[in-house]
């Protein structure tokens, strides 16, 4: 990859899926670049087993997914397995009940997630990618959802968070056509947060992953529940979880640390308790 550490210390998928962690900021890769980061079942089960792993080690405090090379974050589904494990109705519905798991992790994970894009993000990618809370794109990126052109139904789960995203016209355009829009456009709508030159995005993820690792992880939490909440139906949101995790930060050691940090301008050290 252009600027992206290739180093990993765990893999899953036979390789395809790498895990590693720097400075309290887990890193996932799609490493399947002779495919353009295509996604297989095994990747699906790969990614929820680094996610696992990522979630339940107390000092990682962010995650960003990455493609491995420069052609793609994920291209979408491997298309190569579809007559295995697409072909009809009753195969897809199989194949979608395999990586619903590892899609609802990603959609209620605890800790802050980013994808940093470049390339082709295309179809499941795009599901992957909009999962995430946060979206940086290299200049070079692009998106689109071309089910109409395979003739399959895109998800349930996948067009609310494109129609959250980016809302209900620019989804059917998005849907109807199979198009593909660039970085530039995706931006416009609301598709991405930011978008940066393509030799700095990795630079620039990095550095949003560790300004959130500094902060205080409770704080964040609050944050994360709050805004889910908010997202949810009026009379399907969890006010006594917001109100739980309010009284829990407020409460810490890490509110009484800030204080004192900005009593002694100096930076915080939180520790997330």
């Amino acid at each position: 990859m252009l600027d992206v550490p290739n180093s990993a210390d765990k893999s899953y998928a036979d390789g395809k899926i790498l895990q590693s962690i720097a400075d309290g900021v887990g890193i996932i890769t799609f490493n399947n670049p002779e495919k353009r980061n295509a996604m297989s079942l095994d990747m699906w089960e790969g990614l929820g087993s680094a996610l696992v792993e990522l979630r339940d080690d107390p000092e990682v405090r962010v995650v960003i997914m990455v493609g491995a090379g420069d052609k793609a974050f994920v291209s979408g589904a491997d298309i190569s397995q579809f007559e295995k494990t697409r072909h009809n109705a009753e195969a897809s519905e199989e194949y979608s009940k395999k990586s619903a798991a590892q899609r609802a992790l990603l959609a209620d994970y605890p800790k802050p997630t980013i994808a940093s894009i470049r390339g082709f993000c295309l179809g499941g990618g795009m599901q992957v990618a909009m999962l995430a809370d946060i979206r940086i794109a290299s200049e070079n990126s692009q998106f689109g959802i071309p089910a109409a052109k395979l003739g399959i139904a895109y998800g349930y789960d996948g067009l609310k968070h494109l129609v959250s995203l980016v809302g209900p016209s620019w989804a059917r355009l998005i849907m109807y056509t199979g198009m593909r829009i660039d970085s530039a456009e995706a931006l416009r709508i609301g598709l991405v947060d930011r978008v940066v030159p393509d030799t700095e995005l990795w630079n620039a993820t990095s550095e949003i992953a560790r300004t959130i690792s500094g902060n205080a992880p409770l704080a964040i939490k609050a944050a994360k529940i709050t805004i889910a909440q908010i997202l949810k139906d009026p009379d399907k949101r969890d006010m006594d979880a917001i109100k739980q995790i309010g009284t829990a930060c407020m409460d810490s050691e890490d509110f009484r640390e800030g204080r004192r940090a900005f009593m002694e301008k100096r930076k915080p050290l939180f520790k997330g308790r």
